[in-house]
C-alpha cells in the first residue's frame, strides 16, 4: 500500500474489465466497493505521494485517481459519511477499492468492521475535509450500478442540475467505466461482519390495535407482493403493541428506496438496523 511504485492515472487494475462507453454529458464519477483503513503501524512513513503519512488527517489510498482527488465516501450500512484526499497507492488486497486514514474510517464504523461497501463519489477540490452529510441522493447512486454483483465498480451518473442544485436521477442513464471480473461473495471475508449490522428494515407503523396492524401488512403486501412483510409484538407500558416491518435488506440504501416508495402510496416508515452480528 505505501510503496514508491504507483499506477498510472488512468490504468485499469488487474481483475478489472474496463468498458469502452464514454459520458458525453457533464457526469460525476462514483465508485462501488469495498473499504479498509489503515493507522498507527504506517504512521509518519512516507506515501506514494510523498506525503508523510498522519493518521489523524482525513486521507486515502486508491490505485489509480489523481493525488488530490477529494472523494466523499459513505458508508452504504449506516449512511455515514465523510469527504477525504488522495494521498497514496492502494489497497492492493482483497479486490478493496480505497483504504481510508483511521480518523476518516472511525466516522463510517469501519475501523470496527474492518471493511464495509461504500459509496465514493468525486467531489469539488474545494469541498472541505472531515465528516459530510450523508447524499440525499444515495439510494439512487447505489441502484444506479450497473454491474450490482461485481466486487466493485466504477461509474458515472449525471451531475446536479447547476440551475436547480437539484441531483439527477443516475438510474435514467449511469456509464460503466470499470468493474470487477471477481463477484462480491468471493471477495467478503467472514471477519469483516464481526460487530456489523446484519441487515436493514422497515417499520411501517406501530397499533395499539393488532387488526389495524395486519391491515396495513395486507395493504403492503398487496404493493409489494415480493418483500417480506410481518407483524411484530412488544409490550409497551404494560400494554401490547404491534409493529409492521417491511424487510430485511442488506444495504440501508435499499431500504431507504423502498421506505420512500411506502411514502408515495402514504405508508410512513423508518429504517431500522437489524441486531448486530
Amino acid at each position: 500500500m505505501l510503496t514508491l511504485l504507483s499506477a498510472p492515472a488512468h490504468a485499469t487494475p488487474p481483475g478489472t474489465t474496463k468498458a469502452t462507453a464514454t459520458p458525453t454529458t457533464a457526469a460525476t464519477t462514483v465508485l462501488r466497493g469495498r473499504a479498509s483503513w489503515y493507522g498507527s503501524y504506517f504512521q509518519g512513513k512516507k506515501t506514494t505521494s510523498g506525503e508523510r503519512f498522519n493518521r489523524f488527517k482525513y486521507t486515502c489510498a486508491h490505485k489509480t485517481l489523481p493525488f488530490g482527488t477529494r472523494l466523499r465516501v459513505t458508508n452504504v450500512k449506516n449512511g455515514k459519511s465523510v469527504v477525504v484526499r488522495v494521498t497514496d497507492r492502494g489497497p492492493f488486497r482483497h479486490q478493496r477499492i480505497i483504504d481510508l486514514s483511521e480518523i476518516a474510517a472511525r466516522p463510517l464504523g469501519i475501523t470496527e468492521c474492518g471493511a464495509a461497501t461504500v459509496i465514493a463519489e468525486v467531489v469539488a477540490p474545494e469541498t472541505p475535509l472531515g465528516p459530510a452529510t450523508t447524499p440525499d441522493n444515495l439510494p439512487a447512486l447505489f441502484a444506479a450500478d450497473p454491474n450490482p454483483d461485481a466486487a466493485f465498480t466504477t461509474y458515472s451518473v449525471p451531475a446536479p442540475t447547476p440551475e436547480t442544485a437539484e441531483p439527477a436521477a443516475p438510474a435514467e442513464q449511469p456509464v460503466l467505466i470499470a468493474a470487477a471480473t471477481a463477484t462480491q461473495a468471493e471477495v467478503m471475508t467472514a471477519t469483516e461482519s464481526v460487530n456489523c449490522p446484519s441487515g436493514f428494515l422497515i417499520q411501517a407503523g406501530s397499533f395499539t390495535d393488532a387488526a389495524n396492524a395486519r391491515t396495513v401488512q395486507a395493504r403492503i403486501k398487496s404493493l409489494l407482493p415480493r418483500v417480506q412483510v410481518y407483524v411484530s409484538q412488544y409490550l409497551l407500558d404494560g400494554r401490547q403493541r404491534s409493529r409492521v416491518l417491511v424487510g430485511n435488506f442488506g444495504e440501508r440504501p435499499e431500504a431507504e428506496a423502498v421506505r420512500q416508495q411506502l411514502l408515495v402510496w402514504g405508508i410512513g416508515g423508518l429504517v431500522r438496523e437489524v441486531a448486530l452480528r
